[in-house]
């Protein structure tokens, strides 16, 4: 017998069955930033069509059909590695293998910046300001931390650069994790906060009832005004 063909849906089909799988939310939060806006253009293509015949289309709705599947497909590949719990739990500063001292981190990420290799500059600068807050003892060292609790645990002893903690560990998850493309800008970025938190004493949000502020007890020099 022959086999019969694979049952291609129509195009009104095709655009309901991509909503009701796409509009999951696990999709948007695993996905990377440019599959967004990937997503974005291609609701704009859907609602364009607007389920009724366009005599000047050339585009036969099976072939629509097809296309959305293949989106479809191309949705769960990307996004299931990130929903595996596996692969959330590997996204850890440090690698495994081994840590460097601080000084080390800084001086291989200006080997890479020097040579262009952005993402490889960008990504040492960072840990090397884990490492340097863990050697102030403003971090305890910690096995498996990632770079969002990076940024949460040191936003309050620097307060004052807490959204740039939050960018930074952004920009590492995505450059390491994410497969981000990194420029000089997102180095620069970096070595700059890598930069003031080492110019900066950390200091206690626990105010004390004559107004005064608990510092960390790290001998460093004072934060600027």
């Amino acid at each position: 017998m022959a086999a019969e063909p694979p049952v291609l849906p129509g195009a009104e089909e095709a655009r309901r069955w991509a909503a009701e799988e796409l509009s999951q939310p696990e999709y948007r939060d695993a996905a990377p930033p440019w599959v967004e806006t990937l997503w974005e253009d291609f609701l704009e293509w859907l609602s364009s069509l607007d389920g009724s015949p366009d005599p000047a289309s050339t585009v036969p709705s099976p072939v629509i059909g097809l296309v959305i599947a293949v989106i479809i497909a191309a949705a769960v590949i990307i996004a299931k590695p990130r929903l595996n719990p596996k692969a959330r739990k590997a996204r850890e500063v440090f690698e495994p293998e081994g840590v460097l001292a601080a000084g080390d981190y800084r001086r291989r990420a200006e080997t890479s910046a020097e040579a262009g290799r952005w993402a490889d500059a960008a990504v040492d600068r960072f840990r090397a300001l884990v490492r340097s807050a863990e050697d102030r003892t403003i971090l305890d060292p910690q096995p498996g931390r990632t770079a969002d609790e990076v940024a949460r645990d040191l936003a309050l002893p620097f307060s004052t650069e807490a959204q740039r903690l939050g960018r930074a560990a952004g920009t590492f998850d995505a450059i390491r994790y994410g497969n981000r493309a990194a420029d000089e800008g997102d180095y620069r970025a970096m070595a700059g906060l890598d930069d003031a938190l080492e110019a900066l004493k950390p200091v206690r949000s626990t105010d004390h009832q004559d107004g005064s502020h608990e510092d960390l007890g790290v001998s460093h020099p004072a934060a600027l005004p």
